[in-house]
């Protein structure tokens, strides 16, 4: 369905994308003719009322229905009006219609079951089994109840029914409660008994453990035959790989069009899962850390985040989209950023790059050691960093450091505190003295160098000014 207003978005332009891959015939049911500008309703059948518009509106409506099909055709498909397709196994056919009004409702079912009459008919046969799908699991003050399609078969109220969970479990419950969707309406009518194909609204004995998107059957005491098709269906659904990110996502169905995508985009799954990312999707991602930390990753499609997970991810990183293709675009982002991240770490740990400024009226101690206050200018201040002067003269190791009377081992950049370096007299070494910098072999700085899409704007200006300082001294040092 597509707003003929708005034409393809995003999310549209995921689900067609979808059924090219898997070669599913579809139609398209151009939605919302009636917010089209002097729009006028009335009797007859959708063509002739098509034709009949005032010519303003009949015009708008040809240029909203061709930018449209310019659209589809970028996307690999020829389309047009219903009426005017000779062929719907080579053109898509597109059914203008308004869900407020009921325009173009009839048309639309007529396309859809004489498409599947003629292309689908051995497909169309019934059986007598209750076969559907579980579409919502839905809460209410009086207790919840599950929304789904019976696609085949009879079922009564009171029936026992197995329900697939995800882990390969199998949830065997009753209705309670069973409702059929009555035609062209929001309202459920109680049934004794419904036949396929039909939408139900049922209230399940049991459904703690019942998930959206999941395959459900009449139960005839034949537990473990169903258990191997319920779990030949899902791990054809659900496929794995022994490391990677964790997956969730609302449904089964988008759960399968989620994990297809990441397979072609190369992106490992280790666990998928549906409902809202919760603490234990957490713990599992924070085990990556220890493994690869660039798969320490959560993301959910078209679900939200508890507030246990929130509060315990720390270094986990969650990203949630209810549009596919920008959640792998995240994905992909988010483990580069981990891999510069670590990469960057790596370099920095072997020597950080540090900048202070000397705060002269915080002098604590002269000498042994001299204690004095300083600003972290730029950079990361760690213990037993050896320092040198803005004249490339070595000051000393930092042996402590001390903020708001408490010793720290990392300094960061804006932060205020005491060190001590021993071996000097800081009136007479420092004190014409305005910053220190970390000290730099040679060999470290042609790394950073070779590395510097690594390195923050302040780190790369550090850089630039003790290579100054140390050409100074020596004219080609670094080069």
């Amino acid at each position: 369905m597509i707003d003929i207003n708005e034409g393809i978005k995003p999310q549209t332009s995921e689900v067609i994308q979808i059924l090219k891959r898997n070669r599913v015939p579809f139609i398209i049911a151009l939605n919302k003719i009636d917010k089209i500008h002097g729009w006028k309703k009335n009797e007859l059948e959708l063509k002739k009322s098509i034709e009949t518009q005032a010519k303003n509106t009949s015009q708008d409506f040809q240029e909203k229905y061709l930018t449209l099909m310019g659209a589809l055709q970028a996307h690999g498909f020829d389309s047009d009006l219903y009426y005017q397709v000779e062929d719907f196994t080579k053109k898509i056919a597109l059914v203008p219609c308004s869900a407020k009004t009921g325009e173009g409702i009839p048309e639309l079912i007529l396309v859809l079951c004489g498409l599947s009459q003629k292309y689908l008919n051995e497909k169309l046969a019934l059986g007598k089994d209750a076969k559907g799908i579980v579409l919502e699991v839905k809460k209410l003050e009086k207790g919840g109840y599950i929304e789904a399609i019976l696609y085949d078969g009879e079922l009564s109220r009171n029936d026992k029914i197995a329900v697939a969970g995800l882990d390969g479990n199998v949830i065997i419950t009753r209705a309670r409660v069973l409702e059929e969707i009555l035609p062209l309406s929001f309202k459920f009518q109680p049934k004794e008994k419904v036949h396929a194909a039909t939408g139900l609204r049922l209230q399940l004995v049991k459904k703690e453990d019942v998930l959206p998107g999941m395959p459900f059957q009449i139960y005839k005491n034949n537990k473990e035959e169903i258990e191997a098709l319920f779990a030949q269906q899902i791990s054809e659904s659900i496929k794995t790989d022994k490391n990677g990110i964790i997956v969730k996502a609302d449904s089964l169905g988008s759960l399968e069009a989620l994990l297809k995508i990441l397979s072609q985009e190369n992106i490992l799954v280790l666990k998928a899962g549906i409902g809202n990312i919760n603490k234990t999707d957490v713990t599992n991602a924070k085990a990556n850390l220890q493994i690869n930390e660039t798969d320490a990753v959560i993301a959910g499609f078209n679900v939200s985040v508890d507030s246990e997970a929130e509060e315990i991810k720390n270094s986990v990183s969650i990203i949630t989209s209810d549009v596919i293709y920008k959640l792998v675009e995240d994905i992909h982002k988010i483990k580069e950023d981990k891999r510069k991240e670590i990469e960057r770490k790596r370099i920095l740990g072997l020597s950080p790059l540090c900048k202070l400024k000397i705060l002269k009226e915080h002098v604590f101690r002269n000498t042994n050691p001299a204690i004095f206050g300083v600003r972290v200018e730029a950079g990361k201040l760690i213990q037993r960093l050896q320092m040198i002067d803005e004249f490339g003269e070595r000051v000393g190791k930092i042996k402590n450091m001390q903020s708001e009377n408490k010793a720290v081992e990392v300094a960061s950049e804006g932060q205020e505190l005491a060190i001590s370096v021993p071996g000097i007299n800081f009136e007479r070494r420092l004190g014409d003295k305005n910053f220190l910098y970390s000290d730099i072999a040679e060999s470290q700085f042609r790394n950073f160098k070779k590395n510097k899409d690594l390195l923050s704007s302040n780190e790369l200006r550090i850089l630039q000014e003790i290579a100054e300082i140390k050409r100074k001294i020596k004219a080609e040092w670094g080069k």
